[in-house]
């Protein structure tokens, strides 16, 4: 744990600080026993088995040939759109930021004014994180009307949860000398903040704000599906009219954009974060022309997308307007129908999550570039991940729903596909970060690869990989609750139905479940990392 943490609050109002837990050795068994038990229950619960995956990957692969070959019949139209696209992923993330910064320090408990304010603002910010980003697309364009505005605005919103934890976590492990030392001088607040704690962290927040348009970018290209603009209209329309082939040339247009913005996201993170040592002047030139080329977009965007700055602050009323139409709620009116779709929509999520650590774990271990056999086999499995992060999980679902009907074994199939994806990229990472001094002990001793693997690789990556698998729980319960908007399982159609049928009272209700799911199980995972690492 960092000192900022340990040392006492520097403010006297400011919430004491929290105390790491103990490691608890035995839990890892018992954790194992309880997810095979949950995931056989789960798989039971929506009638997920081998039988019905096995006839299912048969209309899958008739489906792809009915794709195939790809074509595009506008491209000029698909161009315009893939850029209103990346474009609303910049506004959408800058928007996020600019709101972040603040709450970021009213949330970090040294630099918080009040534990009232700590407290409302990291619940601001849990709220915002717990609830999907299609979600919020869903109200705002209910509120705004169909458009590119409400995409925007719900890519904003949903950052805020990510950005200002984030930040808040940045502030709150800066080193407290350089306040005292800006304290002593007599200044104020905002100078102590602005002199002292913002030089510290921005080198977490430019990597944070990087990756964070690069998941933006993701999420943007689905937003259309509920009219919120974007690439992700054009590809529903296709999907609508079961035109297959125009459907697989936007994907083919999507994965290369998202594939070329994540390169360029590991470039920028990388030069902006690795400061050279012969060349600081070098370094400053280049965040000079990040910074710049940053301001110059997020202007084009308002111009190109047509946004007036003035629809950045009147969004509230109608917004406000269509909220609190949902209060009170209404868990009345679909009676024992909502309960079962929020069981199955944690049925979903934790099938898919055991699936997905299942077959990750391989495709992981043999993308670490110090453990895999081959240069050969290295590249094969990073590009398989690289393209399998590229496919949004939404559209995933669309294409398991065209080949195996509705309900969530298509939803369970999608999310497990883009859990490899993720989760391998993460175990691939955690193996190539390990101490080598194990894997050489072994090989002085004769050891073989598997030797070792199971000997030196495993056992040092084995936390890492705990960790990475309930937060791949916690995302598949955020996203398993939307699935049902294109009709693949859980609370997602109910959820869509009642706001297309107008009965916000019942959307209030689906709401305020998922809130409540999504909250619990990323604070019970939360305390099982904390308790296993």
């Amino acid at each position: 744990m960092s000192t900022a943490l340990q040392d006492p609050p520097a403010d006297p109002g400011a919430a004491p600080p929290v105390r790491k837990r103990a490691p608890l050795p035995g839990l890892l068994p018992i954790l194992a026993v309880g997810a095979v038990v949950a995931t056989l229950a789960a798989a039971w619960y929506i009638d997920f088995n081998l039988a019905t995956l096995v006839d299912g990957l048969d209309d899958v692969m008739r489906l792809l040939d009915r794709m195939l070959p790809p074509r595009l019949d506008d491209p000029g139209r698909i161009g315009n759109l893939a850029f209103e696209t990346l474009l609303m992923a910049v506004l959408g993330t800058v928007l996020a930021a600019i709101a972040s910064v603040p709450l970021a320090f009213m949330a970090a408990r040294n630099t918080t004014p009040h534990p009232a304010v700590y407290a409302v603002a990291r619940a601001f910010i849990t709220f915002c994180r717990a609830m999907p980003d299609l979600l919020f697309a869903v109200l705002f364009v209910r509120a705004l009307g169909i458009g590119i505005l409400p995409g925007i605005l719900a890519l904003a919103v949903h950052s805020i949860g990510m950005l200002g934890k984030l930040f808040a976590d940045a502030i709150e492990q800066t080193a407290p000398g350089p306040r005292e030392a800006v304290r002593s001088t007599g200044v104020g607040y905002f100078r102590e903040m602005i002199n002292a704690v913002i030089p510290q962290v921005m080198p977490s927040w430019i990597g944070t704000f990087v990756y964070r348009i690069d998941i933006n970018l993701r999420m943007s290209v689905v937003l259309g599906f509920v009219g919120a603009g974007g690439i992700g209209f054009a590809l529903q329309d296709a999907l609508r009219g079961l035109i297959y082939p125009r459907a697989l040339g936007i994907v083919l247009v999507i994965l290369v954009i998202i594939v070329a913005m994540e390169l360029l996201a590991i470039w920028v993170r990388r030069m902006l974060l690795n400061p050279s040592q012969s060349s600081p002047r070098r370094d400053r030139v280049m965040r000079f022309v990040f910074s710049g080329l940053l301001i110059v977009t997020t202007i084009a965007s308002l111009l190109v997308l047509e946004i007036n700055p003035i629809s950045l602050f009147t969004w509230v009323g109608p917004s406000l307007e269509v909220f609190t139409r949902m209060i009170p709620p209404n868990f009345e009116a679909l009676g024992i129908d909502l309960w079962a779709a929020a069981l199955q929509t944690v049925a979903i999520g934790v099938v898919s999550t055991a699936i997905g650590i299942v077959l990750s774990i391989p495709v992981g271990i043999l993308a670490a570039r110090n453990v895999s056999p081959n240069a050969t086999v290295y590249w094969l499995a990073r590009g398989w991940i690289l393209a399998v992060r590229a496919v949004p999980e939404l559209i995933l679902a669309v294409v398991f729903v065209a080949a195996l009907g509705l309900g969530p074994v298509a939803g369970t199939c999608a999310l497990a596909i883009a859990s490899i994806g993720f989760l391998a990229k993460l175990v691939a990472d955690s193996v190539e970060e390990i101490d080598p001094g194990p894997m050489e002990a072994v090989r002085s001793v004769g050891g073989g690869w598997w030797k070792v693997l199971f000997s030196a690789v495993i056992p040092q990556a084995m936390p890492s990989m705990v960790g990475s698998s309930l937060y791949m729980f916690d995302v598949n319960i955020r996203t398993s609750t939307i699935l049902g908007i294109v009709g693949a399982g859980g609370i997602g159609f109910l959820l869509f139905e009642s706001i297309r049928t107008v009965n916000f009272d019942v959307t209030g209700a689906i709401v305020l479940i998922i809130f409540v799911i999504v909250y619990t199980i990323e604070r019970l995972s939360g305390w099982i990392r904390s308790r296993l690492v």
